[in-house]
Order: C-alpha cells, then sequence, then structure tokens
C-alpha cells in the first residue's frame, strides 16, 4: 500500500501519474521529478529488468519526491505482465479462473486467491505498490481481442465474484487494486491504444450488462478502496462527442451516480490513440482533470512530454485527496 503520508508534500502533489525511460533513473528524470512532484508513477517492461533493479528504480523514485509515493504496474497475468520470466512467475490469464468457476466455483476462488497472493508477493518485493488490475469487463463474442482472455467471463456474476476476490487478496497483501476499465470496455470493436471505440448500445442495456460489474464491486466492502480506471471510449448513448475519461457528464452520471463508485478515478493512458482527436497531452490531462477524473496518467516515458504536463497541471484537488485519504484509510481499517 502507498504509504499514509498525506503531508504537504503529496497534498501538494501533481495529479498526474508519470513514467520513466529505462531501468534507472536519469539525471534529468531525476531532476523534472523533484521539481514536479508527481503523486506517482507507472513502470513497464521496459522497466523492469531484474527485482534487483527494479527494487533500486522504485526505492529511486521514492526518494526523489521524498515520501512512500504510489509506484504503479500492470501485472494482470496472461498477455498483460510487465514483470515476466524467468526472474518472476509466469501466471495464468483470467479466463482460466472464470472458465473454472462454471463447474466449481470454490476451486476457482481458491486458485485465483493462490495466483493473486504469490503476484502480489512479487510487487511487495519489489516496491510496487499499487496494481492495474482486475479487468472488471465482460467477454463478448466479436469484440476486438484486446480485451479477450484478460476478462473472467461473459457472465456479470462470475466477473463480480472473481474481481472482487482478487481486490481483497491484494488489499490484504498492501496492495492497492486498480479496477478496469470502468464502465466496461468489453464490447469495442478496436483497440483504444490505435483508434477511438464507439459503442452504439442503449444506456438500459449498459447499465444491465456491463456496469453491473463496477456496480457490485463498488457497494462492496472494498469498494472504497480501490481505484478505478477510466475506458477511453465514446459510448454514444451517453456521450456522443467525448470519450468516458473526457466527458464530465459521463463521469458524473455513470461512475458515480449509475455505478456509485466515489473512489479514486484515474484515467487510461493520454497518450493512446483515442484521444488523438482532443488535442495534446497536456490538453487531454486537462480536460480529464476538468472531467472528474482524480488523477491524470502518462505512460510513455517522454520527458518533453512530462514536462509539458508539469508546466500546465494542478495539484490534487481537494476531491482527490478527501477519496485517496478515504482509500488509504479505510484499506487498513
Amino acid at each position: 500500500m502507498y504509504g499514509n503520508d498525506f503531508s504537504e508534500n503529496a497534498s501538494r502533489s501533481l495529479a498526474c501519474i508519470f513514467s520513466v525511460s529505462g531501468y534507472e533513473l536519469s539525471e534529468a528524470e531525476a531532476s523534472l521529478f523533484r521539481s514536479s512532484n508527481p503523486f506517482g508513477f507507472i513502470l513497464f517492461e521496459r522497466n523492469c529488468k531484474n527485482p534487483e533493479q527494479v527494487k533500486k528504480l522504485t526505492d529511486s523514485l521514492k526518494e526523489v519526491v521524498g515520501r512512500d509515493c504510489p509506484i504503479l504496474i500492470d501485472q494482470e497475468g496472461g498477455r498483460v505482465q510487465r514483470l515476466k520470466p524467468p526472474h518472476w512467475r509466469n501466471y495464468p490469464p483470467f479466463r482460466d479462473f472464470g472458465d473454472t468457476y462454471q463447474d466449481d466455483p470454490e476451486k476457482a476462488l481458491s486458485d485465483l486467491r493462490f495466483e493473486t497472493l504469490r503476484l502480489v508477493e512479487e510487487l511487495v518485493d519489489v516496491g510496487v505498490n499499487v496494481n492495474c488490475t482486475p479487468v472488471l469487463d465482460l467477454f463478448f463474442e466479436g469484440a476486438h481481442d484486446i480485451i479477450g482472455d484478460r476478462a473472467f467471463s461473459d457472465d456479470v456474476d462470475v466477473v463480480s465474484c472473481l474481481g472482487t476476490s482478487v481486490c481483497r487478496h491484494h488489499l490484504s497483501a498492501g496492495v492497492t487494486p486498480i479496477i478496469k476499465h470502468i464502465p466496461g470496455h468489453g464490447r469495442a470493436l478496436v483497440d483504444s491504444h490505435h483508434d477511438l471505440p464507439v459503442v452504439d448500445i442503449a444506456y438500459e442495456t449498459l447499465v444491465q450488462t456491463d456496469f453491473v460489474p463496477f456496480r457490485e464491486l463498488a457497494r462492496s466492502d472494498v469498494g472504497r478502496s480501490v481505484w478505478a480506471m477510466t475506458a477511453h471510449i465514446v459510448y454514444s448513448d451517453i456521450d456522443a462527442e467525448l470519450p468516458m475519461s473526457l466527458s464530465s457528464d459521463s463521469i458524473q452520471r455513470v461512475i458515480r451516480n449509475e455505478i456509485g463508485f466515489d473512489g479514486v478515478v484515474i484515467c487510461d493512458d493520454l497518450d493512446m490513440k483515442a484521444l488523438d482527436p482532443y488535442g495534446d497531452v497536456l490538453q487531454r490531462a486537462t480536460t480529464a482533470l476538468d472531467a472528474g477524473c482524480d488523477l491524470a496518467l502518462y505512460c510513455h516515458g517522454d520527458l518533453q512530454k512530462m514536462d509539458l504536463l508539469a508546466s500546465g497541471l494542478p495539484t490534487l484537488s481537494d476531491e482527490a485527496l478527501r477519496r485517496l485519504k478515504q482509500a488509504s484509510q479505510e484499506s487498513v481499517a
């Protein structure tokens, strides 16, 4: 778990998660991070050589901002693992647990607990305290395979049960989970890394299907301890002009009201091609924060773009700070 340090340093931090270009912090990166004070950082495969190197990197990131800041990673299992063999274990995709659940729910939950705790143990060992998982998107036949076997199932009850279990085990081991991609990426016909998906489904249908796992998690005992990552998707029956990450009406109406999620909301990566029509990286980040995201996320390690973000983004809002404190306090209650 990222530290309970909400001193002036943390409270006045930039409302953004930054990234690193390589295996170690460069002098230029250290200088920018020290002066701009981003709230946290995210790691990718380009940053992960072996356990000793990753631990040294996470220590240096925390040192440069002067606190036990959030260090994020995407370590789901299956296709999405930043920490890979031979230095780290290989983990099955979520679909395997969903398939097992259909025949033997107890075995699925037991297997999932075992694998989740092993995975989280490896994160803690290298200083990572926030994991961008679990995927609560539903599987839809014929949709783009960017989700595919990353989804537990096409059954809302299976996804809700297994996703909540993943969150509980992360929190019990001291790592904050980020549910994604709220309010549901499963229907997308294109990959938002490369194109802007548009979902033309009636709102009431989404309420009864895609939103359900997120709503059930929000209502659970861990609902205010987790973070949520938005989907860069236009839902035409919600906001036909803006993707969820940039739409204030959508975030308030769907994430906060319909789903009832009162936790920390972070947008998906600002540099994904889905956001190309919406200005440069600073314009996108500003719009996301103005729309109601608590944190912006920049993943590509480009120093110039992070410098631009540092020059124009605000510090954490009062509401973001409230949610972050709430998550931190409830996770250790």
